[in-house]
C-alpha cells in the first residue's frame, strides 16, 4: 500500500444492483453482504482469535502492516511502530511487547536477533521520538532502522541507515555464508523538491549489515535497475489502465537459494539474477498496459518456476472488487518462468481475482500473501484488504482455483478502516495483520492444504523465500 486514495461511487457498479444488502451482477446469483465487522467464511476456514490494536499502537495514525516470524514469535509492523506476539499456542496468542516508533509503513523482517524496519516518511531525525518533516528542502531522515530483539520483552534500537527516497519496503537477502544480511530497499516517487529523492531514481539501495557487528551497517550499493527509465505511459495514474511510469520498485521478493528475485516495480514486473548480492542483474522485464495499474508485490512458487505478481489498483484505498472494474484489474497476474540462465523469460498465463463482489464501502484489491507448503501443489493465501483473505491454487498456471476465504463486512467505524494487509501461513495457521482491527489467527481444514500442517520452519520473512523441501 502506498497511500493513494480513490473512491468508486455506487453508480459506478454499472449493471450491478445494490439494494437491501444484496448485489446482483449480470449472470450471477444474488450475494448477501456481511454486516459491518461481521466475519464470514467458507466452511473450511475458521476465525480463531483477534487481538485488537492496543496502546501505544492504537492511534488514529496506527495502521497494521507486514509480518515476520521466528520460532514462537510474530513481529507485526504498524505505522506507529511494531508489536511482538507470542504465537506458540496460536489460539492463545498474546502480546509480548510493543515499540512506539512512528515512521510510515514500518515494513519488517527478522534474522537472528536483529529486526529490520522500514521508514518511508520524512522525519525530523532518526529517533523514535521524531516528528514529521514535510518540507523536503530541510534536513530530514528516512530509511532503515535496526533493533536488537534478543530480549523479546525489551527490544533495543541500535542503528539507522538513511536511504534515498526512504524505504517503502525492504527485502532481506542473506549472504551465501550467512554472515551478512543485505537489505534490498525499495522506494519510488522522486521529486525535484525532495533533497534526497531526486529524479529519475531508477534504482534500489542495498544496505549491508554485518550480523556480528550490526552497528557497522551501511549502504553498500545503489544499482540502477532501469537505465532506460523503465516503463513509461500511456497511463495517467494507478487508478487507470496503463498504470504509472516506473521510478523505482515497490517490492522485491528474493529466492536466495536459486539466486533469483522478482521485482514489482510500479510499471514493470522484473526477474533478477542476484548471484552477486550487491549487483542484481535484470534478466527479463514484462509490462501490462491493458490491466495492471501498479505492480505491487511478487511471490515465487516453491520450485521457482512461476511468479505471481499483484496489481494494487487504486493504491489500496479504492473499492475495486465490483462488476464495473471486472475480474482482470486489481488482480494477480500468474507468470511462468521459461528458459535457462540469462535467457529466462516471464510468460503470462492468467489472472486471478476474488469473485466475491464487495460494496462501495470496502477497499479491495490484491495485496500481500504467501505460499501454503503443500508438496506437488502451488497454493497461496493472500490478503485482499476488505475483500478478506483468499486461499487459492495456481498449480495449473492457466486455471487457478479457489479453495477458501474469510472476510469481514465493511468497517463499522469508518474512521478506523480495516481489511487484511498481510495474510501469511506459518506452521499450521494463517496469521493476518489488519489495517484497523489488529492481529487475526485463522485456521484452515481442507484435504488440499492439510499436508502443510506437517511442515515446520523456524523463520519466515515472506519476501525472502526458501525451499520448503530442501
Amino acid at each position: 500500500m502506498h497511500g493513494w486514495r480513490r473512491r468508486v461511487s455506487v453508480a459506478a457498479l454499472g449493471a450491478a444492483t445494490l439494494a437491501l444488502g444484496v448485489i446482483t451482477a449480470p449472470g450471477a446469483a444474488a450475494q448477501d453482504f456481511p454486516a459491518p465487522d461481521e466475519i464470514v467464511s467458507s466452511p473450511n476456514m475458521k476465525h480463531e482469535l483477534n487481538i485488537p490494536q492496543t496502546a501505544p499502537l492504537a492511534n488514529s495514525t496506527s495502521v497494521g502492516t507486514d509480518i515476520a516470524f521466528q520460532g514462537r514469535y510474530a513481529f507485526v509492523g504498524n505505522y506507529d511502530g511494531f508489536t511482538i506476539y507470542d504465537i506458540k499456542q496460536p489460539k492463545q496468542t498474546r502480546i509480548v511487547s510493543q515499540v512506539l516508533c512512528p515512521g510510515s509503513q514500518n515494513d519488517i523482517s527478522i534474522m537472528g536477533n536483529l529486526l529490520f524496519v522500514s521508514t518511508d516518511s520524512r522525519r525530523s531525525d532518526d529517533s523514535c521520538t521524531s516528528t514529521s518533516q514535510s518540507d523536503g528542502s530541510k534536513p530530514y531522515w528516512e530509511g532503515i532502522k535496526i533493533f536488537d530483539v534478543s530480549d523479546k520483552r525489551a527490544p533495543r534500537y541500535i542503528k539507522s541507515v538513511a536511504t534515498k527516497c526512504g524505504s517503502h519496503t525492504h527485502t532481506l537477502v542473506p549472504s551465501k555464508d550467512r554472515r551478512t544480511a543485505y537489505l534490498y530497499v525499495s522506494s519510488y516517487s522522486p521529486s525535484p523538491t525532495i533533497s534526497d529523492c531526486q529524479p529519475p531514481h531508477d534504482l534500489i539501495s542495498i544496505v549491508e549489515v554485518p550480523l556480528r557487528h550490526p552497528t557497522a551497517a551501511k549502504v553498500a550499493a545503489t544499482p540502477v535497475l532501469f537505465p532506460d527509465g523503465g516503463y513509461t505511459g500511456p497511463g495517467t495514474g494507478i487508478g487507470n489502465p496503463g498504470g504509472v511510469d516506473t521510478s523505482g520498485c515497490h517490492d522485491i521478493t528474493a529466492y536466495p537459494e536459486k539466486d533469483l528475485a522478482a521485482g514489482a516495480c510500479m510499471g514493470d514486473g522484473v526477474l533478477f539474477d542476484i548471484s552477486n548480492r550487491v549487483a542484481p542483474r535484470v534478466i527479463n522485464r514484462v509490462e501490462d498496459a491493458t490491466n495492471f495499474a501498479f505492480w505491487h508485490s511478487a511471490t515465487f512458487n516453491n520450485s521457482g518456476t512461476k511468479v505471481v505478481f499483484t496489481d494494487e489498483l487504486g493504491g489500496g484505498g479504492a473499492a475495486t472488487c465490483n462488476p464495473e472494474i471486472g475480474p482482470e484489474r486489481g488482480a494477480d497476474g500468474i507468470y511462468d518462468i521459461v528458459g535457462r540462465g540469462d535467457n529466462r523469460k516471464l510468460v503470462f498465463k492468467s489472472y486471478f481475482k476474488i469473485d466475491r463482489v464487495q460494496t462501495d464501502d470496502e477497499n479491495c484489491v490484491a495485496h500481500n500473501g504467501s505460499l501454503i507448503p503443500v508438496p506437488g501443489r502451488d497454493i497461496m493465501v493472500q490478503a485482499w484488504y476488505m475483500g478478506g483473505i483468499q486461499v487459492w491454487d495456481f498449480t495449473n498456471s492457466s486455471r487457478p482455483k479457489k479453495i477458501g476465504f474469510l472476510e469481514r463486512g465493511p468497517a463499522a467505524d469508518p474512521n478506523t478502516g480495516g481489511g487484511s494487509w498481510s495474510a501469511y501461513y506459518y506452521n499450521g495457521y494463517i496469521f493476518s495483520s489488519d489495517l484497523g482491527k489488529g492481529f487475526d489467527v485463522i485456521s484452515i481444514d481442507d484435504p488440499r492444504t492439510n499436508p502443510a500442517k506437517f511442515v515446520r520452519i523456524n523463520e519466515l520473512n515472506v519476501q525472502t523465500q526458501g525451499n520448503y523441501w530442501g
